[in-house]
């Protein structure tokens, strides 16, 4: 372990939401804890007793779509069975002194997103990845046309018990939500805000330092280097439409987002083409992922532009993007009193790692 990944002990703003703080603390990496095991995960191709394995579709609810078609299915789409939200409420909202509701209304599917059983993302072919966020789109199209109460649709997986998956057959899920939940508004003020102040997107803006930008920091008094930052430090992966950033201020230590290098505001648009080149950096950055910290449990999530009209003004400010968030630890009682995630690990010394990761080995 470096001197610096040693004594890093400071607070970084996030520059998408500046309200949101990270504490870097590496020093905390070093306590006295029991070293765990990575938690095993079910490689099996096909289980039984599993609902969601090809043949057991009778265990399920019924298909709403399949891909490439039912009876031979890649990707199979069916209602969930405990709904965070439900399609036929009947109740409204409702205001009692301070107290307010809002009718739990919704869809709430599930995309069983490979016919194998314990698959792992990196394990996929960039074609059926390419596909899954395919399905996607089709489900938040479909979603979105279908009533106008729906003011926001998240796609999101949860991969591992630590993660909240329940079942371990590979498979994400889409939200269809009558409220713009408070992370996304928060993203959609203060990056109009950005642009209103500097006429450029803030998300185009980090990549565009990502990719170019270097300096390096001393000390007034010592004259001591206090901090170098090098081009490319932060990229993860990159082609020629993608690229995986570690965040400055990373909320968890191994965590990358994903962003399209051309500005776009809604996920929706985004073509076939680019939608196979982005599976090709999320398979190798899942890739590293796993080579470097092992049997990864985490929550990936797609944040795009609500196709709501409050928001139009938002299509050039905003840019959508996938946030992949392994979790190795789980939140203190400071950081849920708090607020404030601490995070283990500098993010340059994670993103050396994950960069130093031969995929020719491995993929």
């Amino acid at each position: 372990m470096s001197d610096n990944e040693k004594t890093t002990r400071e607070i970084r703003i996030d520059p998408i939401v500046p309200t949101s703080s990270v504490l870097v603390a590496t020093a905390r990496g070093m306590r006295p804890r029991k070293e765990e095991a990575p938690a095993p995960r079910d490689t099996r191709k096909h289980v039984d007793t599993c609902p969601f394995c090809r043949g057991n579709e009778d265990k399920t609810p019924p298909t709403i779509a399949s891909y490439p078609e039912e009876k031979q299915w890649d990707i199979r789409v069916v209602a969930n069975l405990y709904p965070v939200l439900g399609e036929n409420g009947s109740q409204d909202n409702m205001n009692f002194g301070l107290q307010q509701t809002i009718e739990g209304y919704g869809r709430h599917e599930v995309i069983i997103d490979h016919p194998s059983h314990g698959i792992a993302i990196h394990e996929m072919s960039t074609e059926h990845l390419a596909m899954i966020f395919k399905c996607y789109q089709d489900r938040m199209r479909e979603l979105y046309t279908s009533d106008e109460r729906l003011k926001y649709i998240l796609a999101f997986k949860n991969f591992g018990p630590a993660a909240g998956a329940s079942i371990p057959h590979t498979h994400s899920q889409i939200i269809a939500m009558p409220v713009v939940p408070e992370n996304l508004f928060n993203e959609l003020e203060n990056s109009h805000q950005y642009f209103e102040k500097h006429h450029k997107c803030v998300f185009c803006s980090l990549i565009d330092e990502a990719l170019t930008y270097e300096a390096t920091i001393y000390d007034r008094e010592s004259g001591e280097v206090r901090r170098k930052i090098n081009v490319g430090q932060y990229v993860i992966e990159k082609n020629e439409h993608f690229v995986a950033i570690k965040p400055f201020a990373s909320r968890y230590e191994w965590e990358i987002h994903i962003l399209p290098l051309e500005h776009q505001a809604d996920y929706l648009l985004t073509n076939e083409e680019k939608l196979q080149s982005f599976a090709e950096v999320l398979k190798n950055s899942m890739a590293r992922l796993d080579q470097v910290i092992g049997g990864a449990q985490y929550n990936y999530f797609l944040h795009s532009i609500p196709h709501s009209k409050e928001f139009n003004n938002c299509s050039k400010s905003y840019h959508w993007h996938l946030e992949i968030c392994p979790r190795t630890s789980i939140p203190s009682g400071f950081e849920l009193g708090s607020g404030l995630f601490v995070n283990t690990i500098s993010p340059e010394d994670a993103a050396e790692k994950l960069r130093s990761v031969d995929l020719s080995d491995i993929l």
